[in-house]
């Protein structure tokens, strides 16, 4: 079963576009260069003025591919030397889920239905 690893933290919002081209160039990279890794999404949202939220999610193959990317412990966060100048909060941890089978995602074919 599939590994869902969830990363998140504040940001300032004014450096928001930055820090995802950021991210993308160093965490994504690195997670979609591992073995085991099966893709890897950013999120982000705005929570006021000043602050934002990123939300990395990937999916590996199990804890130990993880571990080639992440190092031990497994669920220990890792940050690039540049994440100071983006972020407001720096959690020491990450989670991880057991996850279904990975799917594609739709093709936008039209309005969204909910």
């Amino acid at each position: 079963m599939p590994i869902l690893r969830e990363w998140r933290a504040e940001i300032r919002r004014p450096k928001k576009a930055a820090y995802v081209e950021y991210v993308r160039t160093t965490g994504i990279a690195g997670y979609r260069s591992t073995p085991g890794n099966l893709g890897a999404v950013v999120a982000v949202r705005d929570i006021d003025t000043e602050r934002g939220e990123i939300v990395t999610l990937s999916w590996w193959t199990s804890l130990d591919t993880i571990r080639a990317f992440a190092g031990d412990p497994v669920d220990q966060a890792r940050y690039y030397p540049a994440d100071t100048e983006f972020l407001l909060t720096r959690p020491d941890t990450v989670l991880h889920y057991e996850s279904s089978e990975l799917t594609s995602a739709p093709h936008a074919a039209g309005p969204a239905r909910g």
